[in-house]
């Protein structure tokens, strides 16, 4: 979807494997002032304690995936999911319905706000129709070895990283075709930033076309 006119919310989507820096560039572009919606943060909204989705899912997969408290286990779940494409699918057809609706009002409360950008971080975000929302598909990546230690770095074991990391080894191949610009987040952070800065600023100065 293209801008409507020129007072309209630049739309960013961010995607891209896990642990290859999706996170970082959105809170680098929400310091930059743009406005951030997390779906993975949605998606724990709507699977919170008491959900339908919740339910759903404890009926799909079993108790297995709920702690000690009845919340969710989202390592458990992950677990099952990474390892079974099919699981990973009538995960995703339980919680995606539910999630869409609350990025679009988001969005839609956002630009009544006139914010200049709006940055929606997600995994699925092409697979799951939220591309074509975006003026432009940011593709943040980076070397394999790289995404292993960062994964592992943040709790996850080398094989549950691995498990991860190859869940998703196509991703990068299956997305460039949709991608606006590609994000690697292989050197410095300093490195990085850099270029999420040059990107931003030539994304902003769109709006002004």
């Amino acid at each position: 979807m293209t801008r409507d006119s020129a007072s309209r919310s630049v739309r960013i989507g961010i995607t891209g494997p896990i642990g290859c820096g999706k996170s970082t560039v959105a809170r680098w572009l929400g310091e930059l002032g743009a406005r951030v919606i997390d779906a993975d943060q949605v998606a724990r909204e709507v699977t919170r304690a008491g959900s339908p989705e919740l339910a759903a899912i404890i009926e799909t997969f079993g108790p297995v995936v709920i702690d000690a408290v009845g919340a969710l286990d989202r390592r458990a779940l992950g677990r099952i999911v990474f390892a079974d494409p099919a699981a990973l699918a009538r995960l995703e057809s339980i919680i995606h319905p539910a999630v869409r609706p609350r990025i679009l009002a988001a969005i839609a409360a956002a630009e009544q706000e006139g914010v200049a950008a709006v940055a929606i971080e997600a995994i699925k975000l092409v697979e799951g129709g939220l591309a074509e929302l975006c003026d432009e598909v940011w593709l943040v990546t980076c070397e394999p070895s790289v995404q292993r230690d960062r994964l592992t770095a943040r709790g996850a074991d080398v094989a549950d990283a691995e498990a991860r990391i190859a869940a998703q080894s196509d991703l990068v191949a299956r997305l460039t075709p949709a991608a606006s610009r590609v994000i690697d987040t292989t050197g410095t952070l300093d490195q990085t930033h850099s270029r999420v800065l040059a990107a931003w600023a030539d994304a902003l100065s769109s709006r002004m076309l």
